[in-house]
């Protein structure tokens, strides 16, 4: 990566940042009240202190302000649920789990999908037979499935099926790599069915190409057709997805963090909403923003490389 394009990059991940902090913190404090405005049980000096404390009696610009201050210096604020912890103290005590489990699913992920795709379109294509165009037909139905059932469902399916019945595997918490097997699936689920379809619809488009046909002609196998020339013509596509892919994994692990009570960045997420903590909910966008982004420019600058001719 040249330094031109770093400079670019630095500044898009950065102002992204800016903007998603801004509209985060503007949307969550449109909603009337506060986190305090609840707690009947409390008396009225007390949620008088706490508000000062949090400055959420100053004026909404005031408080921006300071928000913004807060996080030139790092700072993504205190929470408002959570006593005497502060949201960096939170977050970056979760963001491991909740990387391990995005990355575990990418892994499994990437290769199914690919593997997917190109037998689904090889199989059904003309040169199969009957028997392999059926198996690719079942393909089909396998990544129209993976990309229509809703996530929860999936792993309500396999926690019934693996957790329940056959009790094989533990269907909460995050304390071994045992527990870490039925989300991972259930999070790759989606993505998997997602990159095998773009694969999928690659192929066929390179297998009608006039390339394949004078390949044939020149009696190379079909199979060093597929992987050594088609498949590499498919790559700029695909590695194009991995930016919604990666969005999927991201914004797919709130609900998998909260079936398998998970203890990562999606979980908390979900429940700070729940119990309107105004820093925990700007910070984790914060940081999934920034996690989203740098790995957008990643992938601009890899597929760039990939075919030189996009730097132009």
């Amino acid at each position: 990566m040249s330094l031109k394009s770093l400079l670019l990059g630095t500044i898009k991940i950065l102002f992204t940042t800016f903007l998603v902090a801004s509209i985060t913190f503007l949307l969550i404090h449109f909603i009337p009240g506060n986190p305090f405005s609840g707690s009947k049980t409390l008396p009225k000096e007390i949620l008088l202190n706490l508000e000062t404390k949090y400055h959420l009696n100053e004026p909404l610009l005031t408080q921006y302000l300071l928000y913004l201050k807060g996080l030139i210096h790092g700072d993504l604020g205190p929470s408002l649920k959570y006593i005497n912890r502060s949201v960096n103290e939170i977050l970056f005590s979760a963001l491991p789990v909740s990387l391990i489990l995005g990355s575990l699913a990418l892994i499994i992920s990437i290769p199914i999908g690919l593997l997917g795709g190109i037998l689904s379109a090889t199989l059904t294509s003309k040169r199969g037979s009957k028997a392999k165009q059926y198996l690719g037909n079942l393909l089909i139905v396998l990544i129209t499935s993976g990309i229509s059932l809703p996530t929860f469902l999936i792993g309500a399916l396999l926690v019934n099926i693996f957790g329940v019945h056959l009790k094989l595997l533990p269907v909460a918490l995050w304390e071994s790599p045992y527990h870490m097997i039925l989300p991972t699936i259930t999070l790759s689920f989606l993505p998997a069915a997602y990159i095998a379809r773009i694969t999928r619809s690659q192929m066929i488009e390179q297998l009608s190409e006039d390339y394949i046909k004078i390949l044939l002609a020149k009696g190379i196998s079909f199979k060093n057709i597929i992987f050594k020339h088609a498949f590499k013509n498919c790559l700029i596509s695909i590695v194009t997805i991995l930016g919604p892919v990666i969005a999927i994994l991201i914004t797919g692990s709130f609900v998998v963090e909260y079936i398998f009570a998970i203890p990562g960045m999606g979980r908390y997420f979900v429940t700070a909403f729940t119990n309107r903590d105004y820093f925990l909910i700007s910070g984790t966008a914060i940081i999934f923003s920034l996690i989203l982004t740098t790995l957008n420019v990643i992938i601009d600058a890899l597929y760039k490389k990939i075919d030189p001719r996009m730097s132009s």
